[in-house]
């Protein structure tokens, strides 16, 4: 009795690191998505644990046994058990790692988004300060910007005196300024997203 039970502390303590890394790797990865959301610009850290024990189990209980059907055809010497702990572990790693690229890789998009906005911002912004009439060019530095195509298009609104009036360009960050802007109308920011919603 104390042979088999030596024996299976030794494989334990060798092999046996699906349970602890899994929910090691859940957690983390929640962080992970938390941080590096893989959609959006933030995820909420209960909604990250959630997607993250989706993706873990998702690897753990539906490819974790084929995967260990396949390590014990190259090992036929380990027993069922051992080869998918072993492919779970795997499993759990890789999808840790893809969860790390696919949220760098939104991030990337992400700051360009944000970095084309405030081009557009800036654009939209100079050229009212330049062209608009002057009731408008007094409230330029309230001028609000929303993009309508992320990366490239953007409509940037200055108020006019009343809430319902504004000045309005439309700027393409894909040309160079000034020919990137044109007149967008006189409808404020807010009632515009609000139509094409």
């Amino acid at each position: 009795m104390e042979r088999v039970w030596a024996a299976r502390l030794r494989w334990r303590l060798r092999g046996a690191w699906l349970a602890p890394l899994l929910v090691l790797f859940t957690f983390g990865d929640a962080l992970l998505l938390h941080a590096l959301p893989l959609a959006g610009e933030q995820v909420d850290l209960f909604a990250s644990l959630l997607l993250a024990g989706f993706f873990n189990l998702v690897a753990v209980a539906a490819l974790a046994p084929f995967a260990g059907i396949a390590l014990r055809r190259l090992r036929p010497d380990l027993p069922r058990l051992v080869a998918r702990n072993y492919a779970g572990t795997v499993l759990v790693v890789l999808v840790a790692v893809a969860l790390t690229g696919a949220g760098l890789h939104h991030h990337a998009t992400v700051e360009r988004d944000r970095t084309a906005l405030a081009v557009a911002h800036a654009r939209g912004v100079a050229w009212i300060g330049a062209q608009a009439p002057s009731e408008f060019r007094r409230r330029v530095a309230r001028a609000d910007t929303v993009a309508i195509v992320a990366g490239s298009i953007y409509r940037t609104c200055a108020p006019g005196a009343g809430s319902d009036r504004a000045w309005c360009v439309v700027v393409d960050t894909r040309l160079p300024f000034p020919r990137g802007i044109r007149f967008g109308g006189g409808e404020p920011n807010a009632r515009f997203q609000a139509g094409r919603g």
